[in-house]
This record gives structure tokens, C-alpha cells and sequence, in this order.
């Protein structure tokens, strides 16, 4: 392994914790864009359409 010196411990836990955070960054945008896309259909559902959707 790469000798990381006196300071390997904080090293180390500052890149468990940004690999923490971003992990956490994305769970939250892929919780968020289900919970869009659910509700996006269920307007769908209700014949709420978008404005910019075909008038078809």
C-alpha cells in the first residue's frame, strides 16, 4: 500500500466520507426522480396533461 504518512487515518476517512456523501447524492436523486416519474403518471392518470404534449 501506499505510505500515506502520520496523517493516513484522516486521509482515509476523508475519502470514506466523500464516498459516503456521494453516494448519498445519489440515492437522493434517484429517490427524487421516482417520486416524480409516480406522480407525473398519476396526473397522467387523472387525463392532466402537459402543456408542451401532443394535442393527439
Amino acid at each position: 500500500m501506499i505510505d500515506l504518512g502520520p496523517h493516513a487515518v484522516f486521509i482515509i476517512w476523508a475519502y470514506i466520507g466523500v464516498a459516503i456523501a456521494v453516494a448519498g447524492l445519489l440515492a437522493t436523486t434517484v429517490l427524487d426522480a421516482r417520486r416524480i416519474e409516480a406522480r407525473l403518471r398519476a396526473l397522467d392518470a387523472q387525463g392532466i396533461r402537459r402543456r408542451s404534449a401532443d394535442p393527439a
